[in-house]
């Protein structure tokens, strides 16, 4: 069978590419089109679908931009109710690509209208299916992201519709079958997801805790819903988007990709609230930024990054990138759903300063400094995740997790100086960013996080400390 999983990193998505005899189909596509039409014109194939497992919350699907551009129709599962035209499948239905079947099977529990497609190959032999995010490889869907959507629909009814899904639809199926889900590690839509990618469905019997044969719903409830922290605040935006449609994105690039001089890029940000938006590497923002500038790097997990700290998908932005890396980074927010970039700050932050504009800088030292400067006095702020700091940090040390910040600001020492670390430098310059433009300056930030310090004489330990937040 010919299926090919496009996988982009940046934010752990999986689309799929299915083609046979000249016909093709497309599943859970991203917002930039154009490879997906690309791949098909290789094979000088026809995309007949577009199949949509649900409505995505992390990501702005490609759907209406595919279809308008290939003639493919939209494909949902039982229960959609997208504002556009779409073929809503009934459960068990058929779609003919090729000599290839592809039928939807209704899991709901992520969410509602979730679905998963089976595929059969000419021979009708079961080949693969493609999950979403009911089934991931070591985890399942989050059940907590549809709520919003239908009145007294709660994340303990949603988890006991996932169990029954998984039961009674996905492990029924043959072990020698290939999940192919949509996400994989370094999504926010499970807690504990594998680096793999996919796998088959036998192995994920034996090794993922929510396929235990002997689990009661009770039991996958409980431990589903244990340490599911909040959903990213522009997670219900993006639902709403994908059902309701949006701009296509040759529009957005129209609108966004401008260049602008320091004096407009300045009139801009004084003008229309727009916050400014660094993505270049955290070692040249940390040397020279624009006062009260947010810094994320595009060279990391960009766009999740900025849709969780930013939060609202109608935040204007002015951006300041890498030489010829505008067109990407209006891209890459996009995906999430972020439209409105007013332009990018032609010829950076050199043409800035030649302007005579002011720029700001952060204190920043190396591992070795710091373990030279660090007493048993001295305040540590550690900007990973729990579990990492749990694993190993520096003693005595405060965790606040970067995607916690906006709401403990109150955790931050005021009084006193402090250092400001993460795993490798690229979070700490994140935070140390939205600090200072709240006005927090009397911080040291350590470059390359606890990757460095634990190449010095600093002591560090492996228990839970009590400032940890949950």
């Amino acid at each position: 069978m010919k299926i090919e999983q496009i996988y982009t990193g940046c934010i752990a998505q999986a689309a799929y590419y299915l083609e046979s005899n000249g016909e093709a189909a497309i599943f859970d596509p991203l917002r930039e089109v154009q490879p997906y039409l690309d791949r098909a014109s290789k094979d000088k194939a026809v995309i007949q679908y577009i199949f949509e497992t649900h409505f995505h919350a992390d990501f702005v699907s490609g759907h209406l931009d595919l279809a308008k551009k290939s003639g493919g129709k939209i494909v949902y599962g039982p229960t959609a109710k997208p504002e556009f035209e779409a073929i809503i499948a009934e459960d068990n239905q058929e779609f003919k690509v090729g000599n290839y079947t592809v039928k939807a099977i209704h899991t709901p529990g992520h969410t509602l209208e979730s679905t998963c497609y089976l595929l059969i190959d000419e021979n009708g032999k079961q080949h693969g299916i493609i999950t979403g995010d009911t089934l991931f490889i070591g985890d399942v869907g989050r059940p907590d992201l549809a709520q919003a959507l239908v009145d007294d629909l709660t994340q303990e009814k949603l988890a006991s519709y996932l169990f029954d899904s998984l039961r009674n639809k996905i492990m029924p199926l043959p072990d020698d079958l290939i999940v192919y889900p949509s996400h994989g590690a370094g999504s926010a839509c499970g807690k504990n997801m594998s680096k793999e990618t996919t796998d088959t469905l036998g192995n994920q019997k034996k090794t993922n805790y929510a396929l235990r044969a002997d689990m009661t719903k009770e039991e996958f409830t409980k431990e589903l819903l244990d340490g599911l922290g909040l959903p990213p605040a522009y997670f219900p935006q993006n639902v709403m988007l994908n059902i309701q449609g949006y701009e296509s994105l040759d529009t957005i690039m129209q609108k966004s990709n401008k260049a602008l001089t320091p004096q407009e890029f300045e009139m801009l940000a004084n003008q229309t609230e727009a916050i400014v938006l660094d993505v270049r590497h955290e070692d040249d923002f940390v040397k020279s930024h624009i006062p009260n500038s947010i810094f994320i790097g595009i060279q990391g997990n960009f766009a999740p990054w900025v849709g969780a700290l930013l939060g609202n998908v109608n935040q204007k932005i002015l951006i300041v990138t890498p030489e010829n890396k505008e067109e990407e980074t209006i891209t890459r927010l996009s995906r999430v759903g972020f439209d409105h970039v007013l332009g990018y700050l032609k010829g950076g932050i050199s043409a800035w300063q030649e302007a005579g504009f002011e720029t700001d800088s952060i204190a920043s030292i190396l591992p070795e400094q710091f373990a030279a400067e660090m007493t048993a006095d001295s305040v540590i702020v550690d900007a990973r995740k729990p579990g990492e700091f749990e694993a190993e940090h520096v003693e005595y040390a405060l965790n606040i997790p970067l995607d916690t910040i906006n709401a403990n600001f109150s955790m931050v020492p005021k009084n006193e100086d402090f250092y400001l670390h993460c795993a490798g430098g690229y979070r700490s310059v994140i935070m140390a960013s939205i600090l200072k433009s709240r006005g927090f300056h009397n911080f040291i930030n350590v470059e390359k996080g606890i990757a460095g310090i634990r190449k010095t004489d600093v002591k560090l330990t492996h228990f839970v400390c009590p400032s940890t937040l949950k």
